[in-house]
């Protein structure tokens, strides 16, 4: 199967993963609707556009910072791009409740599931790691073993998925209200990490376009758990 087959199933395997946690998760743990009915279109493009936007403006973004021709696509700028999508949508129709939280594990699994894809994909997808001497290297057809960072993040993201899921399954509000929270500043962290295994392009300070990200996400989740208490004490009637 050729490269583009391998990513464009995956990418359908992730999104579809993705929905039927989203679903299933709106008929039991997340019943109620914290977004009015007359915003939620507008809320879907808000999520949509701006996650295709970040995914293809930070993706190309970081193949020109490394010298590498041509457009790309990248899970982190998506989630960039609809974090800050949605904040503005909300900020512009007036919703003042916080809405991420049935996210946390549709946006694991995908991950988990389209990280898998891109491992598949060989070297033309530009997201392998470094070379490697470690028994896991993975030949990506050239017959140079390298860090499979995709299964890195795969296995990361899969993990997270676990905890939430037992958490959440077990009783803790917290990890309910507050999962987008630390789905997304896990992925920040791990993804800093990540990085320092793969061949690209430093943009400043010896950090690359998405280490840069890492740090911008891992901000704003911080902020936003930190803060989570005040805002739900504030939302009660």
């Amino acid at each position: 199967m050729s490269f583009p087959a391998i990513h464009a199933l995956f990418d359908f395997l992730a999104w579809a993963v993705s929905l039927t946690a989203l679903l299933l998760l709106r008929r039991t743990w997340f019943s109620e609707r914290p977004v009015e009915k007359h915003l939620r279109f507008g809320y879907l493009v808000g999520v949509l556009f701006g996650a295709g936007a970040g995914a293809w403006l930070f993706g190309t973004l970081n193949l020109w910072v490394s010298g590498i021709g041509g457009f790309g696509r990248s899970i982190e700028g998506a989630i960039v791009g609809a974090v800050a999508a949605i904040e503005i949508y909300k900020r512009a129709s007036g919703i003042t409740v916080r809405t991420g939280a049935i996210y946390a594990l549709p946006m694991a699994l995908g991950i988990a599931v389209g990280r898998i894809g891109c491992l598949l994909s060989g070297l033309v997808d530009n997201t392998h790691g470094i070379a490697t001497g470690a028994d896991w290297g993975w030949d990506f057809g050239d017959g140079v073993l390298r860090h499979p960072v995709q299964l890195y993040e795969s296995l990361a993201m899969a993990g997270f998925a676990l905890v939430y899921v037992a958490m959440v399954a077990t009783g803790s509000a917290r990890w309910k209200r507050d999962g987008f929270y630390y789905a997304v500043g896990f992925y920040a962290v791990q993804r800093f990490v990540i990085e320092f295994w793969k061949p690209y392009g430093a943009l400043v300070a010896g950090l690359t376009v998405f280490q840069f990200l890492s740090i911008v996400l891992l901000g704003y989740a911080l902020v936003m758990a930190v803060t989570a208490e005040r805002a739900a004490m504030l939302q009660r009637p």
